[in-house]
C-alpha cells in the first residue's frame, strides 16, 4: 500500500504539471521569429518572478518537444501545420507545435495512469475501471486541442468585435491628415486586447522592412475572420490602386456593422432551439415533480385506501 501511495503521489504531480503546461498559453518557449520581434518592443504580460520550479519545467518541456518532434516524424496523422495555425489563432505564440504535441501524449497517458492508481487504491470495480480507464484516455487527448479550439474561436471573436472601432479610429486620423501606418501606430496604442496585440506585431514586422501591404497580409494569416479579411483586401487593393483610405475604411465600417448586427439575429434565432434541451431534460421534468407530485401522492393514497 505504500508503494502505491508514493506512486500515486508521483503520478498526481506529473499530471497536474503536464495539465498546467498544456492550459497555459505562456508555459512554452517563443518561436524565434516572434522572440526577434520581443526584444524590439513586442512584449506579452510576464510574471515578474520565475518559478522556484524553473529547471524542471525546462526539462519537462523538453521531453514534451522530443516526443511530439519524433511523434509528428513517423506519423503523418499530426499535422503540425494545423497545430500552429490554432495556436497562432489564440494568440499561443509562444507554445510550439511540437511541443504542445508531446504534452498531449503525455496527457493521454498520464490521466489514465492517474485514474488507474485512483481506482486501485479505492477498490473501484472492474467495469468501472475499465470504462474510465477509456475515458480518461480519450479526455487526455482531446480536452487540451478543444481548449485551444475554444481560446482561439473567443480570441477571433474578440477580434471582429474590436474591428470596426479600430476602422472608426482610422477613419478620422486619415481624414485629419496622418498617413496610413501612423494612423496603424495611433490606434495601437489605443486599442487593447487581442487586436492591438496584433497591431503592435503587425508594425513591428514594418519596421523591420516587409511592406505595409506584407505585414498585413502576415497579419490576415495569423487572424483569418470575415471581417479581417475584408479590412486587409481592401486596404491592399485601396493601396494598390490610390483609392482614399478613408472613403474605403467608411464603408468598411458600415459592413462590419451590418455584418455584426446581422450575426446578432442570428444568434438569437438559434436561442430557442439551444435553450429546448435543458428545458426538457431539466426544467419540465423539475416542474412535473412539484406541480403532478402532490396530486399523484393523493391520488394513489385514495386509491390504495379504496
Amino acid at each position: 500500500m505504500i508503494i502505491f501511495l508514493i506512486i500515486g503521489i508521483l503520478l498526481v504531480g506529473a499530471a497536474i504539471g503536464v495539465i498546467a503546461h498544456v492550459f497555459s498559453p505562456r508555459s512554452a518557449k517563443q518561436a524565434d521569429g516572434v522572440a526577434h520581434i520581443e526584444r524590439y518592443g513586442f512584449r506579452r504580460p510576464a510574471p515578474e518572478t520565475e518559478a522556484s520550479g524553473g529547471r524542471m519545467q525546462k526539462s519537462l518541456d523538453g521531453v514534451a518537444t522530443r516526443i511530439g518532434t519524433a511523434a509528428s516524424g513517423r506519423s503523418a496523422a499530426f499535422d503540425l501545420g494545423a497545430i500552429q495555425r490554432q495556436l497562432t489563432a489564440a494568440g499561443m505564440y509562444k507554445t510550439s507545435p511540437g511541443k504542445f504535441l508531446g504534452y498531449r501524449l503525455l496527457c493521454t497517458v498520464g490521466v489514465p495512469l492517474l485514474w488507474i492508481w485512483f481506482a486501485v487504491t479505492t477498490g473501484q470495480g472492474p467495469a468501472l475501471a475499465v470504462i474510465a480507464t477509456i475515458v480518461a484516455v480519450f479526455a487526455g487527448w482531446f480536452l487540451p486541442f478543444q481548449y485551444v479550439k475554444d481560446t482561439a474561436a473567443r480570441r477571433l471573436n474578440e477580434i471582429d468585435y474590436q474591428l470596426p472601432e479600430l476602422i472608426d479610429l482610422l477613419v478620422v486620423t486619415v481624414e485629419a491628415g496622418l498617413g496610413f501606418v501612423g494612423s496603424l501606430q495611433m490606434a495601437a496604442t489605443r486599442i487593447t486586447g487581442p487586436l492591438g496585440e496584433e497591431l503592435k506585431l503587425t508594425l513591428q514586422e514594418q519596421r523591420f522592412g516587409l511592406s505595409v501591404n506584407e505585414a498585413l497580409m502576415n497579419m490576415l494569416a495569423r487572424v483569418d475572420t470575415p471581417s479581417m479579411r475584408s479590412f486587409v483586401r481592401s486596404v491592399v487593393q485601396g493601396e494598390t490602386l490610390g483609392v482614399s483610405i478613408g472613403q474605403l475604411m467608411r464603408d468598411l465600417a458600415l459592413e462590419m456593422r451590418r455584418r455584426r448586427r446581422q450575426n446578432a439575429q442570428e444568434r438569437a434565432q438559434k436561442a430557442p432551439i439551444k435553450i429546448l434541451f435543458p428545458l426538457v431534460l431539466l426544467i419540465f421534468p423539475a416542474m412535473f415533480v412539484i406541480l403532478l407530485g402532490p396530486a399523484m401522492f393523493l391520488f394513489f393514497r385514495a386509491f390504495g385506501g379504496g
